[in-house]
């Protein structure tokens, strides 16, 4: 059994992004940590007058930032991540760490072709430069409404963009949209691992940036895997999911399913 669940966040946020759920989850008895990514354990305020640690941060650093904080815990931690988070968490599981892992709205894998209208629109503005690639790039509100936040009133998304949104690192956006012709790309997963914990990819039914449709093709990829892989898509539900009004059923789900899997 666990001794902590590990939520880990994806781009444009700090670790606050999981308030509500490590709320949700200790209210029941559960230990939780958040770490954020590198240069993003500091306050929103702090990221935002200095952004220049993000600057060409990349998958590989993050990934092995979170495997080094798991390996000081006394046993392995159950996993909890949003869009690059969720991606972070299945390569991690993928390495045969962990004891369980929910992937939410996670960005796909090597081999997952997302290339759907609205995924390029919300991305457009920093694929569009390359010399983004080594730079610090900016989510202006119109572009987090768009991408984010396309369901919620007004007054709401405007409030969410002020509260969470941080500068970030552009690397990790064009790793990415480049994984599925590199070669080294750290986005690969051997899919077939057969020690692999077991894994819940969950999926926003109006999410833009990572549709659906996505999820389901990876969640598929894993139908080669003997370990246990489950899937649940929430209608209705953007990018946003783990903030937006429902939430609660969202985490939920993850912290019964975590619990039905002996995770915690």
């Amino acid at each position: 059994m666990a001794a902590t669940v590990m939520f880990v966040h994806g781009p444009w946020v700090t670790s606050s992004c999981w308030d509500k759920f490590r709320e949700f989850f200790e209210d029941r008895g559960v230990v939780t940590i958040a770490p954020g990514w590198p240069g993003k354990g500091r306050t929103v305020e702090e990221i935002r007058a200095d952004p220049s640690a993000l600057a060409g941060l990349g998958a590989g650093q993050i990934i092995e930032h979170y495997a080094s904080v798991m390996a000081s815990l006394p046993e392995p931690p159950a996993l909890v991540g949003h869009s690059f988070g969720g991606l972070f968490v299945q390569i991690l599981l993928a390495r045969g760490l962990g004891s369980a892992g929910v992937a939410i709205d996670s960005a796909p894998p090597k081999g997952i072709l997302a290339w759907q209208p609205t995924v390029l629109r919300s991305l457009a503005s920093v694929l569009a430069n390359p010399a983004n690639r080594g730079r610090v790039v900016h989510c202006r509100y119109d572009r987090f409404r768009y991408a984010f936040a396309h369901t919620l009133p007004e007054t709401e998304a405007k409030a969410a963009h002020q509260r969470y949104i941080t500068p970030e690192t552009g690397r990790i956006f064009f790793q990415g949209a480049m994984s599925s012709v590199d070669r080294a790309s750290p986005f690969a997963i051997d899919f077939d691992r057969a020690d692999r914990a077991p894994l819940l990819l969950m999926a926003g039914g109006k999410d833009r940036i990572v549709p659906a449709s996505v999820s389901r093709a990876n969640y598929r990829r894993y139908a080669i895997s003997p370990g246990i892989t489950d899937f649940k898509e929430f209608p209705g539900r953007t990018h946003w999911i783990i903030a937006q009004d429902g939430w609660e059923e969202v985490a939920g789900h993850a912290c019964n399913w975590l619990t039905r899997q002996g995770a915690m």
